[in-house]
This record gives C-alpha cells, structure tokens and sequence, in this order.
C-alpha cells in the first residue's frame, strides 16, 4: 500500500489560525466597584420617659470603630445603663458635651423618641432611628419631623430575612420575663397590695395570673409565673399562637380565645392581669372595658404592657417609671410604656446584639438609602423618608397623605 504523507500546510491556512487565536475572547480583570461608605453616627443622652438604655455597647462601639464607622456619643448617655464616658472613649468613641454636637451625625441612634426641643438640631438629609410608637403620637408630631426633612425610621417596626421583628422580640422577652417581678413586688403588703406571694406553697392555693395575647411577652410572662407555682390562664384569638405558646413552655396550661363570658369571669377572680396584645394594624384595640376592672379584687394588679400602643385597658393610663402606678376602684395599675428601661443593662446589650450588625450592613451597601432599595425588610420601619410620610397605619388614623416608600426610592434610583 501507498504510504500517505501530510499535506503542508498553505500560507493562508496559517495566517487564518493566527487570526482566529487573536480574535478569541479571553477573560480580563475587571475593577469590582467598592459600594463600602463609612457611617457617622450619634448617641445622644435620652432625656423623657425616664428612659435609661442606650443603643451600643462600649464594646459595640469598638467593633464598628475597627471596621472605620465614626462615633460621637454625649457625655453621660450611657450612665444609666451603668456605662462610664471612660469606657466608651477607650472604645473609640468621640465624647461631646452638648447635644448640638451629637445631632451633627449623619444618622442619630435614639430610644425614645425625639421631643419638639430635640428635633430643632436636625438637618435635612439625616436619618433618625429611634422608637416611634404609633400610640403616642400625634399628627403635630408628625408634620414637625416631616418638616426636618430627614428620613425617620422606627426600630420597632424593622424586621429581619426571617420577616420577625428583632427589637420587638427582644424587648418583649424582657417584658414578659420582668413583669412578673413586678407583679410580685405590688402584690405584697409593702406596695399596699393583697398581701399575697406570686405563686403558691404547700397548703395555700396558688394566686391566679390572667394573660391577654399569646405572644412572645405572654409566653416569657408565662414562664415566668409558672416558675413560681403560679395558675395561669392565657387569653388570644389566634390558636396558632396558643398553641406555640403551649409547646414553647412545655406544660399543659389553660387557653381560651378572647370569649367575653369567660374572659371577663377570669379576670375578676384573677390577682395578676396582664395586658400583652400585639397591634396588628398600627394599634391595639381597648378590649377591657371599665366595668370589668370595677368588679376585680381590691389590691388585684394591672400591668398594661400595650400601653405604648393605646393599651388594652379602659382603665390604663400612661405611667412613668418615677410613678409606675395608680389606683383605680382600688386595682393596682401598671402602665409604664418602657419596661425594659428597668433593666437597662440588659436591653442595651441586646439592642446592641441587633444594630450593631444592622449597621455593618447598612456600611456595606453604600448607606441607608442603599439598603433601604436593596434590602426590603428594612423599609418596614420608615415612617419618614426624607421628608414625605410612607407609614400607611400613621396616615389612616391622622387622616394624613402619604406616599409609597417602593415607587419614591424606585425613582430616587
């Protein structure tokens, strides 16, 4: 057989696989934009409702300084929750000593809401985060701020990837596991209470705690009484929630939905009421009325902890942690908005547990505007987006206009 040879290669095929090696894509380091801006933030000294916590640990602070994230703090905002000045400076905080000063951040970290002499040191372009409870406020208030032009978001009404409101929940774990403490200490005879101890003992029937709202306050508030030999009785409308509430506590506990007949029969034999509803649309239904408290015990407690939303109570009303308490046809109430500021060594660390990586993020997408178009949990808590009203709820009970949060950043970007 013939032996094949190769056949050379023409010039023109060479030059066209030299063309093509040239005209193949090949990849190419690109530059990666760098969307991280450092925040500039302010800790002002709470000055109403007694409130006694702070947004950020010392230690807090330090994380977001080491991560660049510049810090003003006033002097002595964080004395109440037994923080020092010292503590936060070696923290890297920078101490001001007046609150024109701290107000010159670009984004202000408050608890309780900003009063009318307060809101004077904003300017347009800032971002208030602080609680804003729809049941304390006023359309006044809500045209003043408006008027600043900053953007106001409420922490209470923030919600994380799991659609849950992580200030809500923490807070209402420390009510709920708090307000049995208090309803012990007005029980007793030194509180010119009923004289009895919150729970039982061999012999003595246990005192009996009606609970209305089965959520996360309800269920620490159970634990809680349960803990100390306690009869308890919760009250809620929703059974997924009395059920949750049954499993989470692991005892087998008397539930009912919110049946007047009942409800009210228990309430007047009870020696401890708890008010603890959730708002479901902005603000909590009046569900006792004033004839039910007239028939209780004498010496019974109320403690109203929906009171900051419009309280559950007809009889409930705001109370401040200098006078926690009245008497009305001879019932203790309780009706302090600001629970945990009792403990406010606690609820500043577990504030801080939440804002500290709320910040982080907000730092690594360029700021709140740019969290706010990226991240949609985060504008549930706007109430105020540079000056225009967004909150739905806040609208419809002042009869106010507002405008869509989505369609305003939409065409913002």
């Amino acid at each position: 057989m013939e032996e094949m040879t190769e056949k050379p290669s023409t010039g023109f095929e060479a030059l066209t696989k030299a063309t093509a090696r040239s005209l193949m894509p090949k990849e190419s380091m690109l530059a990666v934009e760098t969307r991280k801006r450092n925040l500039f933030i302010g800790l002002p000294k709470e000055s109403s409702l007694q409130e006694n916590r702070i947004g950020l640990t010392p230690e807090s602070v330090k994380q977001l300084v080491d991560h660049g994230h510049e810090i003003w703090m006033e002097s002595g905002a964080g004395a109440p929750s037994k923080y020092s000045d010292h503590e936060y400076s070696e923290a890297g905080a920078q101490i001001v000593y007046s609150p024109q000063e701290v107000y010159e951040a670009d984004i202000v970290l408050k608890i309780a809401p900003p009063t009318l002499d307060e809101m004077e040191y904003f300017r347009p372009g800032q971002t208030l985060i602080s609680a804003l409870q729809i049941g304390s406020l006023t359309s006044e208030y809500i045209n003043a701020l408006s008027r600043k032009k900053i953007s106001a978001i409420s922490f209470e009404l923030l919600k994380d990837k799991s659609e849950s409101r992580p200030v809500v929940r923490a807070m209402s774990e420390i009510a709920g596991s708090t307000v049995m403490l208090i309803a012990a200490e007005y029980l007793s005879s030194g509180k010119e209470g009923k004289g009895v101890i919150l729970g039982g003992i061999t012999g003595v029937p246990p005192s009996k705690v009606v609970i209305i709202g089965a959520g996360t306050v309800a269920e620490y508030a159970t634990r809680a009484a349960l803990g100390l030999g306690a009869e308890v009785k919760v009250f809620d409308n929703h059974l997924y929630k009395l059920r949750r509430l049954k499993h989470n506590v692991g005892a087998q506990i008397f539930t009912s939905t919110l049946d007047n007949t009942i409800l009210h029969k228990e309430i007047q034999d009870a020696d401890v009421v708890i008010g603890a509803v959730t708002a479901e649309e902005g603000q909590v239904p009046c569900m006792i009325a004033e004839e039910v408290v007239a028939k209780m015990t004498p010496g019974s407690v109320i403690i109203d902890v929906s009171i900051d939303e419009g309280g559950c109570f007809e009889t409930s009303e705001m109370t401040t942690h200098n006078r926690p308490v009245y008497r009305k046809y001879d019932v203790i109430h309780y009706c302090v908005p600001n629970i945990p500021s009792r403990v406010p060594r606690t609820a500043t660390k577990a504030l801080s547990n939440i804002f500290t990586p709320m910040f982080l993020e907000i730092s690594k997408y360029g700021g709140v505007n740019e969290v706010l178009f990226t991240h949609e949990h985060y504008r549930s808590g706007v109430y105020i987006y540079k000056g225009s009203l967004t909150n739905a709820a806040i609208a419809k009970k002042f009869n106010m206009r507002y405008k869509e949060l989505s369609l305003m950043i939409a065409v913002r970007n």
